[in-house]
């Protein structure tokens, strides 16, 4: 084949595309776990011969392009070793390429006859994986062998054959083995699907022109993302941003990010942030990786194919032993909150030249609950990992009740929560005034309770109380996260976000979280009088509100503006302002 043609390019794109995402469907409908079926805490993708990504599901972007390193380490071990019906296993993120130990991945290669077509790749968080607390997520973890069951890299299916052995070590190391077992059974079938769709393919368009078209593919990313990346401005753009800290008395933990633009490249350099810590918010390279590369694909209003191409005009770079580099044994279970820092980061380096395509803060991630004891007979483990609210942005408001940009997770539904745990949601909701205030709003954080019918230990993974989520061009900041265990008397008690230490709930007694506001963009007192009384009727601002944030009067009886008492009170405060 001499020339490649567009539209046969196109419809191959697509079909990968469409594998990737039957993927994630087939594994979603095969979990047994509610991280993985509700939650939809997984990844699936494609790569070619080379262990490059050829299509991405629509899951979640800082699992996606940790594929690629897994990649590598599969291919230098296991190169001259591998057969049809092969499936590999890890979940290591020091000697594999994975994030931490929760994470499984599991991967297969694709064979046509004889010849590699390809692999199939997925990871899913599992709900238990052992160590000193269910859900296998403890802050206060000081090194990886606290933190559940480390597998190294090797074929969980030996040409069709199960590693009998390697099932049974990982049943008798989780609380949850009904549930981890079937998720990794859901893996499997996603991967079986995968090889089914993408040799479909190959025999269709033949091996050698198949290959041809991957490799157009590739440079067609990377074409488009480094036309992307000629739009901006050269320069050199700092973002700082930082995580509350840890235990009782925290100490804010800096990222920072180094962005520099150099007409069709980009790099991004976290020199200067801090070290790694003895706690488990650690994060190995591959999630930060993952985090910037989603921060500079948001840049783009082009539709960016999901391949290894388009990431080549980024590099990444963190040096070892800080805390987005950690060094073997640290901890990083819960490492999660940090790989979302990176993308606030990231945007706020970037919010200082292209405004227009930044976002504000977002409410820091997944807030997680990991809770667990014994019901009817059999242990129980609540894996929760609360989302929610977006910043806003130069031409919207924020979003409240979806995932984090960076993520594309869902909340737990609550009936399945009370339906298979002694636990019951007594609340859940947004939070009025929560989100920043500015010419468009930030998202409005959200609250849900927690009644414990049963006792129960539970550890937390919370951030963004003493760093709100920041505004954009003289936004306000959203309103912080909480977290809170009511008694039985009703007396209430302010948890640490990120406590070094379990907790334990007492039946009668009840968890409050509440996230974090998103953050507003442009001057609060530029914002329309009717957008702001549009807020207060659906009950996202206060009357109150209305005149403290945005300089609006609202008569609280009939919810009318006073444009006169409006006019008087904006020029007041934006005197104010200018004192």
């Amino acid at each position: 084949m001499n020339r490649v043609d567009p539209i046969t390019l196109e419809v191959i794109r697509n079909g990968l595309s469409s594998i990737a995402d039957e993927m994630a469907l087939i594994l979603m409908r095969s979990a047994y776990s509610p991280v993985v079926r509700d939650i939809m805490d997984y990844s699936t993708g494609l790569c070619d011969t080379e262990g490059r990504i050829i299509a991405q599901g629509l899951t979640l972007p800082i699992q996606l392009c940790s594929f690629p390193r897994v990649m590598r380490f599969i291919r230098k071990r296991f190169g001259n070793d591998m057969a049809p019906g092969d499936v590999f296993i890890t979940n290591d993120p020091y000697g594999s390429g994975g994030q931490h130990l929760p994470d499984i991945y599991v991967l297969k290669p694709i064979f046509q006859g004889a010849r590699l077509a390809g692999y199939a790749a997925t990871v899913a968080h599992h709900t238990d994986l052992g160590g000193i607390v269910p859900g296998s997520v403890a802050i206060y973890a000081t090194e990886i062998q606290q933190e559940g069951l480390r597998i190294p890299l090797m074929k969980m299916y030996e040409a069709g054959k199960p590693n009998r052995a390697l099932f049974e070590l990982i049943e008798a190391n989780t609380r949850q083995p009904v549930e981890v077992l079937g998720d990794l059974r859901a893996q499997i079938a996603a991967c079986r699907t995968a090889e089914k769709g993408l040799l479909s393919l190959v025999e269709r368009y033949g091996a050698e022109d198949f290959g041809t078209y991957i490799d157009a593919l590739h440079d067609y990313a990377e074409a488009m993302m480094r036309e992307t990346i000629r739009e901006l401005p050269n320069g050199v753009f700092v973002g700082e941003d930082y995580l509350d800290g840890l235990g009782d008395h925290p100490e804010a933990i800096k990222i920072r990010a180094t962005v520099t633009i150099a007409d069709d490249t980009i790099d991004i350099d976290f020199s200067g942030t801090s070290g790694q810590v003895a706690a488990s918010i650690n994060c190995p390279i591959s999630l930060p990786e993952s985090a910037a590369f989603t921060a500079i694909r948001c840049l783009s209003h082009r539709d960016i194919p999901n391949c290894d191409g388009y990431l080549k005009p980024i590099t990444v770079r963190a040096p070892e032993g800080c805390l987005l580099n950690p060094l073997f044994p640290a901890a990083c279970g819960a490492r999660g909150v940090v790989g979302y820092r990176v993308f606030d980061t990231i945007m706020q380096a970037l919010a200082k030249v292209i405004p227009a395509r930044a976002i504000g803060g977002s409410e820091g991630g997944p807030f997680l609950l990991a809770a667990g004891g014994t019901y009817q007979g059999r242990q129980f483990v609540l894996n929760e990992m609360l989302v929610g609210t977006w910043g806003a942005r130069a031409d919207r408001d924020g979003i409240e009740g979806i995932s984090n940009p960076a993520a594309n997770i869902s909340n737990q539904p609550i009936e399945m929560i009370e339906a298979e745990m002694p636990i019951e949601v007594v609340r859940y909701g947004f939070v009025p005034d929560s989100g920043g205030a500015g010419r468009n709003r930030g998202g409005l954080a959200f609250v849900r309770e927690f009644l414990f019918h049963q006792d129960a230990t539970f550890t937390l993974r919370g951030d963004r109380r003493d760093h709100p989520p920041y505004g954009i061009e003289g936004g306000g900041a959203g309103a912080p996260s909480g977290h809170v265990l009511i008694a039985r008397d009703g007396s209430e008690r302010l948890l640490p976000a990120m406590p070094m230490h379990n907790f334990t709930a007492r039946a009668g007694e009840i968890f409050r979280l509440v996230g974090a506001g998103g953050g507003g963009f442009g001057n609060a007192l530029e914002r329309e009088p009717a957008r702001v009384l549009a807020d207060v009727m659906e009950e996202k601002v206060t009357v109150e509100g209305a005149a403290r944030d945005y300089g609006v009067v609202i008569d609280a009886e009939t919810l009318c503006v006073d444009h006169d008492a409006t006019r008087m009170l904006r020029e007041s405060s934006a005197k104010e302002a200018v004192i």
